[in-house]
């Protein structure tokens, strides 16, 4: 398999903790369970994908650009009205039993609900006549109405994703998600995730936002430009993931992929005068 560095700057102390892992590798801390989403729609110029530059508050990655997601929450494993393939098909897929495939499932449409607005879920006939009308107060569609207050529910963990789901009748497409990478937190990190990096594509009708308080920007990117911009900001896996999109032909055909991809866990070496994480990719 072939390795690739990438090299980055590093502070004094972190650099440190670098050389004393590899003198001598501590036992790590467990990786969390996480699930991130590409959000992707076809442009004008080509696939755009909804990217958010982190706040500086954040614990992890501070700054950085990346897409919407986060760690599993306890109600991700709560059952949750479901169409598309089924938890044990996702299970073949990410390589995990189907309880967990269905909690990393949900946990991805639930974190891309929360930080930019967008619900990769269906509703039933009788919701769908509803969504089509105007709430008179607000100018929102009912659909849209429901859509802000069932966010601010979730954010206020009021009400669980899959509890949202059920009261309203709605159910989760599973079959709206693609799978593109899986990225294991390098054991060197004092705080290390298990992310499953899952794609979409944006639902007709829908537009991602920016309200969220994780991070001070989000907005459509073109990958390349990305690239070409921020590449000295980018993580490892977030840097692959859009060297891959910027050569895909349209996001559809990047959301159509639903296959195994192999687990990468990148290890710190030695590169020049500096560090670099290495990958087998």
């Amino acid at each position: 398999m072939p390795q690739r560095d990438f090299p980055f700057p590093l502070p004094a102390d972190v650099a440190e903790r670098f050389a004393r892992w590899v003198r001598n590798p501590w036992e790590a801390p467990p990786a969390k369970p996480a699930a991130t989403v590409m959000l992707l729609r076809d442009g004008v110029e080509g696939i755009e994908v909804f990217m958010q530059r982190r706040a500086a508050s954040m614990a992890f990655a501070p700054r950085r650009h990346v897409f919407p997601g986060g760690s599993l929450d306890p109600g991700d494993r709560d059952a949750v009205p479901w169409s598309g393939p089924t938890a044990p098909e996702w299970g073949s897929i990410l390589g995990v039993d189907p309880g967990e495939a269905a909690a990393l499932v949900t946990a991805a449409a639930r974190e891309v609900f929360e930080e930019t607005g967008v619900l990769l879920a269906g509703p039933s006939e009788a919701t769908r006549e509803v969504s089509a009308t105007t709430a008179p107060t607000t100018g929102m569609t009912a659909g849209e109405a429901w859509r802000h207050t069932a966010r601010r529910r979730l954010l206020a963990r009021e009400v669980t994703f899959a509890g949202l789901l059920r009261e309203s009748g709605l159910v989760l497409h599973t079959d709206a998600l693609g799978y593109a990478a899986h990225w294991i937190t390098p054991e060197v990190e004092p705080r290390r995730y298990d992310t499953y990096f899952f794609t979409a594509l944006l639902p007709i009708g829908q537009a991602a936002d920016a309200e969220t308080t994780e991070a001070d920007v989000a907005q459509w990117v073109r990958p390349a430009r990305v690239l070409q911009e921020a590449r000295a900001g980018l993580m490892p896996p977030t840097l692959v993931c859009l060297e891959d999109l910027a050569e895909a032909r349209s996001a559809a055909e990047v959301v159509a992929r639903r296959a195994p991809v192999p687990v990468v866990q990148p290890v710190p070496v030695r590169h020049g005068d500096g560090w670099a994480m290495r990958a087998d990719l």
